[in-house]
């Protein structure tokens, strides 16, 4: 989502503030404001968080959501949030679980990478069909590549999403509401397969990681997930299509403590480094706002 970049005069009228207080905002450092040559200027999506975060209900002060992230996993934003000290904790259980909690107020923070199939757009569409012009915001984390992870060798001559119905060829799925599970089914569709022509697992997988210890372990001989996965569990691993994971907030939460920890440590040449060693990463974006309500 491309920003506006407001003056103080521009900024001092959006707030009906003097600019003599907008100065001082600055000079206190509370409010968002970058300084290009001199010239002060202000990203209006930033002021909008801003504002939001003093908001005041009718009892006093909005409760905070606990310090949970939800939603889909990720290796690499598990990393980032103890390497940036974000003292956060993590409950992974899907993308349209992470939505819920988001909406419930039972999670900080959630993780989203669901496939629009009109649109060919990741996560904004959904997020507008369930939570329409609420208080949300979709920061950008990154870009991966997903595709079919398979034992080291690839034992099955998988090629393909039309091998997956080929026995006897065992596929780990994901539980309901996971993103990887509903881009499988946009998949499998386009192939003209059913789920019931797969030699589906007895069990589901919960996260990504699951999804490599399933076929580690011989419980399945393949299973979509993203490259980071593969590589660490030293499977090969086939792509597919590169999707776009995102974190969904509240945007009253924006410029609380352990996020602003978590978006200003992905700016970092750590980050970058730490992505480019798990693989599959494109994080040229990350942190961008790519839908504010």
């Amino acid at each position: 989502m491309a920003d506006r970049y407001l003056t103080t005069s521009e900024v001092a009228d959006y707030l009906r503030l003097k600019e003599r207080k907008v100065y001082d905002l600055v000079a206190s450092a509370g409010i968002p404001h970058a300084r290009i040559t001199g010239k002060l200027l202000f990203p209006q999506s930033l002021i909008d968080l801003w504002v939001d975060r003093h908001v005041v209900g009718p009892d006093g002060p909005l409760r905070a959501p606990p310090p949970i992230v939800a939603g889909s996993s990720d290796p690499l934003l598990e990393w980032a949030l103890t390497e940036a000290g974000t003292g956060l904790a993590r409950l992974p259980g899907g993308s349209e679980d992470g939505m819920t909690r988001i909406a419930e107020g039972a999670a900080v923070l959630a993780g989203l990478h669901l496939l629009d199939v009109a649109s060919g757009d990741y996560n904004v569409p959904a997020v507008r069909r369930r939570l329409g012009l609420g208080d949300v915001v979709l920061v950008h984390w990154a870009r991966r590549r997903q595709g079919l992870v398979v034992s080291r060798g690839n034992p099955f001559g998988v090629s393909g999403i039309a091998d997956l119905c080929r026995p006897p060829l065992r596929i780990i799925l994901r539980k309901e509401g996971a993103g990887s599970g509903l881009l499988l089914d946009h998949l499998l569709a386009a192939e003209g397969i059913a789920r019931s022509d797969l030699c589906a697992a007895p069990d589901h997988a919960a996260t990504e990681e699951e999804v490599g210890a399933a076929i580690i372990e011989g419980r399945a001989d393949v299973g979509l997930a993203i490259e980071a996965v593969a590589r660490r569990t030293g499977l090969d691993f086939l792509p597919l299509r590169q999707e776009c994971y995102d974190l969904l907030l509240r945007r009253r939460d924006y410029f609380e403590a352990p996020l602003q920890r978590l978006f200003a440590f992905v700016r970092t040449e750590g980050f970058a480094a730490r992505a480019r060693t798990l693989g599959g990463y494109d994080v040229a974006e990350a942190g961008a706002i790519r839908y504010n309500a």
